[in-house]
């Protein structure tokens, strides 16, 4: 049986993941609000309203999550769905660079996560979704950083699960691989390639570039975050991926680590 209406905010609602997992949820009956950092230029779906939150300021995050709860009284789901990739030989990344990344990808989710919590304390209940990726699972060459920010954000997770369960507040992360989306588009990268690195790293981006996973309908993964906000005692992991995606967790888990790279770099080359 589906649950009742609940009020959820997500993150990064304006395009791509975020905004199919807020049209999926609105058209099922619940209360939907997204955030964006310029709500004036979302896609005008309109099917729900957007929020400002950066989620890279204390300031911006707590204003938002006041204003939902004004908005509504109460919190019951929370997606952080933000992010940012990032792509460049390790070497050629500068700390600056990571930096920023790792404040939007990881204490971004840390900083809402923070805001929301005191909310869903008082009502007794709550559920806190965090979007990670499969990438998180191992180190993808050239998007160092990327694997290294989900993975943070996975076992970060894993810890706030159990502090919160006594509360009533479930704590989880949903892993998806590649789909259709402008993520891409967006990532961070490098000023200057180091000639070095430059013929792996120009090879590497071909093949992700020609990725058929990112024909995939992001309406996918919005049909799973919506079984997990139905779901009475959700799972700790939801993985959101298919063909060679969900079989390298299976082989990274079950191969030797020497092995494993070998498989990795075969696939590169």
């Amino acid at each position: 049986m589906p649950a009742p209406p609940k009020v959820i905010l997500i993150t990064g609602a304006s395009s791509g993941l975020g905004k199919a997992i807020g049209l999926r949820l609105a058209k099922a009956g619940h209360n939907v609000l997204g955030t964006s950092r310029q709500p004036q230029l979302g896609e005008g779906h309109g099917a729900f309203p957007l929020v400002a939150m950066d989620v890279t300021s204390d300031d911006s995050v707590n204003a938002a999550i006041a204003e939902v709860i004004q908005r509504t009284g109460r919190l019951d789901v929370v997606i952080n769905n933000a992010g940012l990739g990032i792509q460049g030989p390790a070497e050629d990344i500068t700390p600056e660079l990571a930096a920023r990344l790792l404040d939007t990808n990881l204490l971004g989710a840390h900083r809402v996560c923070r805001a929301a919590l005191p909310q869903m304390r008082a009502q007794g209940g709550g559920l806190i979704i965090n979007v990670t990726s499969v990438a998180g699972n191992f180190g993808l060459p050239y998007r160092s950083f990327y694997s290294a920010s989900k993975a943070a954000l996975e076992r970060y997770t894993e810890a706030l699960s159990t502090e919160v369960a006594r509360f009533g507040i479930h704590a989880l992360t949903v892993q998806p691989g590649e789909f259709n989306t402008n993520i891409a588009a967006a990532r961070l990268k490098p000023d200057v390639i180091s000639e070095a690195n430059k013929p792996g790293y120009e090879k590497a981006m071909a093949i992700l570039g020609g990725s058929m996973h990112y024909s995939r309908d992001p309406d996918e993964l919005a049909q799973v975050v919506e079984k997990v906000i139905n779901a009475r005692r959700p799972k700790a992991t939801y993985i959101v991926a298919q063909g060679v995606q969900r079989l390298s967790i299976v082989l990274k888990k079950v191969l030797p680590g020497r092995m494993f790279e070998r498989m990795v770099r075969k696939h590169y080359e």
